[in-house]
């Protein structure tokens, strides 16, 4: 055995022995068994962030949605559910919005939630240097909150925004000033990993790389939760997470599509659902310049042979080919949507690029593979690297420093269109494709600053035109999540299948 295979079987049957210590109560068939009281829900890495006013990733805004609570949701349909409001009301001139708060909220302290909670939160979230500012500002001016008492925020917005209800009301998780006040800087990535919050869980213990532990906030204005102990467990490999599934050492996690009847044979419930969600290739404009051999790349690739070979069936997927999802009302494909065309991307032909792509996840390991071999018959030479996925990200932010030309990547970023400009607006905090067109910022200001829904629907046609021309980003799917859970735990569907969290309220599964 070479030191690498050693080193990789070490670290698989850590993760094993990890998810032994953090089960309880399950049998070895991952069937029915005595209640526990707890769940452990396999994670495939760890939290980018845990620091509310920034986080973004799928498992730091897991954890974050756990421990603290939004005034509201926005569903995928583009319907707003109250949580922490009680009521959300825009003025008549489109130029306020006044939330006013649910009766007598606590933090899990014990102390009280208010107004002044709401206004600290959002004054600190709409800092640009602390990271996800960017639904916050309207024509280039931030929206200002501010507390008329104890239970009532006034938002003000600089001019008139469509999307200004979806993006104050969206997922801004509420943060404590008594606990955080004396805080300058939020553009760190974690706050206090044992946080006070509002949600239905607190966070107990984190140890990097291993789990996460919960356990049920006494505090919570909702229904207190039926499992009142909840693990994240920390399993990169796909392979020990099937095991773990198997045998009951996890009671659900992400499965993929080539292991639905093998999970369905041991006692787990298979839920497929989808997240809006478009998983691409995207490049570094940084590097790759010329816009002739960016759209060159693209139409080299074969988007159902891609979409084939990761999901075995289109039972699975849906082809993309705009920044939007396909299911999004928004979406368009009065777009160019570069069909594979060998003659046309004879323009690339002795380009090199380096591809970065999550090493631990199947799917994208099968497409990066295929995307070498597609762009390999153009004449390009792709060279492969799978690593962590948030390291691609950090790499990428340095644009023509970075050792990447393209990545396989994905996002989800709700309804709303404007919520999009924080990928491809110029300077956006998640602009890591370093794209800059006026044109397209133009569209962004034009649509949302347009109020009748037929007149903004054409500008985003205009827009995802546009951002297609310049070769940005190679949609490719929007994929279902598929979820294995054991049959012991109940409750998924009235938990709510979501888009990122996989579960928009954990503490309503039950135990059988």
């Amino acid at each position: 055995m070479t030191k690498k295979s050693f080193a990789v079987t070490a670290l698989i049957t850590a993760a094993a022995l990890a998810l032994t210590a953090c089960s309880a109560g399950t049998d070895s068939t991952g069937g029915d068994s005595a209640a526990t009281g707890s769940i452990t829900y396999v994670i495939g890495g760890d939290p980018t962030s845990l620091n509310p006013i920034n986080v973004g990733d799928r498992w730091g805004l897991s954890t974050t949605n756990l421990v603290y609570s939004p005034l509201a949701r926005v569903e995928g349909d583009g319907t707003i559910v109250n949580e922490l409001a009680e009521s959300i009301e825009p003025a008549d001139d489109g130029l306020s919005v006044t939330v006013t708060l649910k009766e007598g909220l606590l933090w899990s302290d014990g102390e009280p939630l208010t107004a002044d909670d709401v206004v600290f939160t959002y004054t600190n979230k709409a800092v640009r240097e602390n990271g996800a500012a960017d639904l916050l500002w309207v024509a280039g001016e931030p929206i200002t909150a501010e507390a008329t008492d104890e239970r009532t925020v006034v938002f003000t917005l600089p001019s008139i925004s469509a999307a200004a209800l979806s993006n104050i009301a969206t997922e801004t998780y509420i943060i404590p000033e008594h606990v955080y006040g004396d805080v300058s800087d939020f553009s760190g990535s974690e706050l206090d990993p044992i946080a006070v919050g509002s949600g239905p869980y607190m966070l107990t213990a984190y140890e990097r790389g291993q789990y996460l532990t919960f356990e049920a906030n006494e505090n919570y204005y909702g229904d207190a939760p039926n499992i009142p102990n909840v693990t994240l467990q920390i399993v990169p490999n796909a392979d020990t997470v099937k095991t773990a599934l198997q045998t009951g050492e996890a009671d659900a996690s992400f499965a993929t599509p080539d292991q639905i009847d093998e999970l369905s044979g041991a006692g787990l419930d298979i839920y497929p659902y989808s997240e809006g969600r478009v998983a691409y290739l995207g490049l570094n404009l940084a590097k790759l310049t010329d816009p002739a051999v960016r759209q060159a790349l693209f139409f080299a690739l074969d988007r159902d042979e891609l979409n084939d070979a990761a999901y075995l069936s289109d039972e699975y997927y849906e082809n993309a080919y705009t920044i939007l999802p396909p299911s999004n009302a928004f979406a368009t494909e009065d777009v160019e949507k570069y069909e594979q065309d060998l003659d046309a991307a004879s323009a690339a032909e002795g380009t090199k690029i380096t591809l970065a792509y999550a090493g631990s996840d199947p799917a994208q390991t099968t497409q990066a593979t295929l995307i070498q071999q597609q762009l390999k018959a153009a004449g390009v030479t792709v060279e492969l690297a799978g690593v962590e996925a948030a390291s691609i990200y950090t790499e990428f932010e340095k644009g023509a420093d970075s050792k990447y030309d393209a990545f396989l990547g994905g996002y989800i970023m709700g309804a709303d269109p404007d919520a999009y400009s924080a990928l491809f607006r110029t300077d956006a905090s998640s602009n890591f494709f370093h794209y800059s067109n006026p044109a397209t910022d133009a569209l962004f200001d034009a649509g949302v600053a347009e109020l009748d829904a037929e007149a903004r629907g054409a500008i985003y046609d205009d827009l995802q035109a546009q951002i297609a021309e310049d070769a940005v980003i190679y949609p490719i799917t929007d994929n279902l999540k598929i979820l294995a859970v054991n049959s012991r735990i109940g409750g998924v569907e009235e938990a709510g299948l979501v888009p990122i969290y996989t579960l928009e309220n954990f503490g309503l599964l039950t135990e059988k």
